[in-house]
Parts: C-alpha cells; sequence; structure tokens
C-alpha cells in the first residue's frame, strides 16, 4: 500500500495523478473484504467520487491513500447497511440455534472460512470483517455500524454463529 503518498493543496493534475497512484490500494482494500469485483469497482467508484467532491469543496488540504481507504470502509459498511435492510424486508432470520461443538479449536482452512464468510447476510459480514481482519474494538465496531455496544456484542455472537455454521457446511478442499 502506497501509505506515504500524499497529496497537498495543488492543481488538478497532480490531485488526478495521486488518486490515479491510490486506486490500486483502495480497490484492493474493498475487494479483500467485500470478495466481489463488481460491487468493489462500484465502492471504489463511489469513494473517488467522494474524493473529487471534498477536492471541489475544498474540505481537505491534505491527502493520504489512509484517508481514501476510511472513505472506502464507510462506503463498503454503508453497503453492507442496504444490504442488511434489504435482506430484512425480504425475510426474517431466525438464528437461535444452540452452539454445539467448537470447530475452531482445529486449524482452518482459511478458503473454506473466507467462502463460509461471503455466505452470511451483510450485517453478520461487517460485524466480524471490521472486529477480526481490521482488529476493530467492539466499540469501534458499533460506532461504524451505528449499532449500541450491547447490541453490537449481540450481532457479534450471532455473527459468529453463523459463520461457524456456513464453515462447517462448506466443502471441504482436497
Amino acid at each position: 500500500m502506497a501509505d506515504d503518498l500524499t497529496w497537498r493543496d495543488g492543481n488538478a493534475d497532480d490531485f488526478e495523478r495521486f488518486c490515479t497512484v491510490a486506486l490500486p490500494d483502495v480497490y484492493g482494500y474493498l475487494l479483500a473484504r467485500c470478495g466481489d469485483r463488481t460491487i468493489a469497482e462500484d465502492l471504489t467508484s463511489e469513494t473517488f467520487m467522494a474524493a473529487v467532491s471534498a477536492y471541489r469543496r475544498e474540505m481537505v488540504s491534505e491527502w493520504a491513500v489512509g484517508w481514501l481507504i476510511v472513505v472506502a470502509r464507510r462506503r463498503l459498511v454503508d453497503h453492507w447497511r442496504r444490504q442488511a435492510r434489504d435482506q430484512r424486508a425480504r425475510s426474517f432470520e431466525l438464528d437461535d440455534l444452540p452452539d454445539e461443538i467448537d470447530i475452531w479449536d482445529r486449524p482452518v482452512d482459511v478458503d473454506r472460512a473466507l467462502a463460509a464468510l461471503a455466505q452470511l447476510g451483510p450485517h453478520h459480514r461487517a460485524a466480524l470483517t471490521l472486529r477480526y481482519l481490521d482488529g476493530f474494538p467492539v466499540a469501534q465496531v458499533a460506532c461504524e455500524l451505528g449499532r449500541g455496544l450491547h447490541a453490537t456484542e449481540a450481532l457479534l455472537q450471532r455473527a459468529r454463529r453463523a459463520l461457524r455454521r456456513a464453515y462447517q457446511e462448506a466443502p471441504t478442499h482436497a
């Protein structure tokens, strides 16, 4: 990642060059978290549209790839929220299955775990990604998702249970 890449107030050509160099980092961040090229492309576009808008309104005096990643993360969380809202409108999910065998005592197949994560609803995927892939504390996950602390703790518990179930149902690689 081009963490040291920054841009200070200057001309539009410099800003365009900055965005061009930062694009692979932003897209890579989003693709790694959502796993869908089309969604990652759309969210990358939204991220850079927000950057151009902020540039035109002179809201940011110094730009860094890290700032764009934060904008991208917020766009991804917004996407997951919309997806969750749409899913809730279509069906009501009951998630009260008991925890049976703790499969996490064994080594985890990364490809299988990512496939299981991709099967989860967007609200579960968002919570687990922010908590375990991005390493956010629960309080920050709650803030990013616009939820209360206790609601987020409950969401994470349900998300872990759903991930465990999806992981057990996912095909194993030979």
